[in-house]
């Protein structure tokens, strides 16, 4: 069995990971290796140090499907709905503009981090492996990471942000062609910073709807009362906030720490909602690459960086920041590999 490495565990790594043990049985052997303490990515949930029933989602809020994908991809979101791991949002977004018709849109009960965890249910997930160096080395690869020893693979799926693929180094730096590094810097990305408030069970958060988009503020472009949105609000849970930045301020405090920046959405927040109660649990999170502006052209899904050992990289830099687009660069992965192996 060829041994592959998947590097990241966001929605591409994750679903990748799962159709290659379902389209390939019996002929690789997978490994997922991901820099952060917990699978996500950017559809990342996290949990009140206090309650960890108690989860805000720090990445994606929902997922849009319009008519078209709702088609494409019907057997994912048949699967996830069937299990209970994507439900209909029922709840009021104020604001929330729908630019096409026919759009469904859904929410995760559990945390928009369970529908990765669900791809990844059968998968050997390594955490705190963030890659540093990739060589070549009698015909295999040689990932190292800063955390073990290095290991040898037969194939390795890059997923991560295109600029984190080209700051590895080793022989990876003479394996991606000049063409492609050109292509590989054409992606752009917006940045963000995103804040978790988490409360005591009877906490009472008095707002009329589940979520709202801000305008006019220079700060604040989203607040959530999470677990309002995602249909779960319990007596014996306490409620969570989220707040998402404008892209303009993320852009303009992107070399900040996230300590600097905390304060500053707090104090917009208190002009937003004034009165607010006191919450029990904070966390930032800063989004260097939080959605895909211009994704890298003429490689729609994937680039293959070497065909012989494979080296291929995909995510969403390669298609669009969304459930689908994520899915599609999946897909194409997939039919390399099928080609391959």
């Amino acid at each position: 069995m060829a041994r592959v490495l998947i590097v990241g565990s966001g929605l591409t790594g994750s679903l990748s990971a799962s159709l290659l043990r379902r389209e390939l049985p019996n002929k690789l052997q997978i490994f997922v290796w991901e820099k952060a303490r917990g699978a996500g990515g950017r559809m990342n949930t996290s949990r009140s140090p206090h309650d960890p029933n108690c989860v805000a989602d720090l990445g994606a809020q929902y997922i849009t499907v319009t008519p078209f994908y709702a088609e494409k991809h019907q057997s994912f979101y048949d699967e996830l709905l069937s299990r209970g791991i994507l439900q209909p949002l029922l709840s009021p977004i104020e604001g929330m503009v729908e630019k096409e018709k026919g759009v469904h849109n859904y929410v995760a009960p559990q945390g928009i981090s369970s529908i990765v965890k669900h791809y990844l249910a059968d998968s050997e997930v390594y955490y705190n492996r963030h890659v540093t160096h990739i060589n070549l080395k009698e015909g295999k690869l040689e990932v190292c990471s800063n955390s073990a020893p290095s290991e040898m693979f037969d194939a390795v799926i890059l997923t991560m942000p295109a600029p984190q693929i080209l700051q590895l180094q080793g022989h990876i730096e003479t394996l991606i062609s000049e063409s492609q590094r050109l292509q590989l810097e054409t992606a752009r990305y917006s940045s963000r910073f995103a804040l978790a408030l988490f409360y005591e069970a009877g906490t009472q958060i008095s707002v009329p709807w589940a979520a709202k988009y801000i305008v006019n503020n220079p700060c604040i472009r989203f607040i959530s009362i999470d677990n309002k949105k995602r249909n779960s609000e319990s007596p014996e849970v306490g409620p969570s906030i989220v707040i998402h930045t404008t892209v303009q301020f993320g852009a303009q405090n992107v070399q900040k720490d996230k300590e600097e920046v905390e304060p500053l959405i707090l104090e917009q927040l208190q002009q937003i909602l004034p009165g607010l109660p006191k919450s029990i649990g904070i966390k930032c999170h800063k989004w260097r690459y939080s959605q895909v502006i211009n994704s890298i052209p003429n490689f729609p899904g994937q680039m293959t960086l070497k065909e012989q050992p494979l080296l291929v990289c995909g995510g969403d830099g390669f298609t669009q920041s969304n459930f689908d687009g994520c899915t599609e660069s999946a897909l194409t992965i997939l039919d390399v590999f099928k080609c391959h192996f």
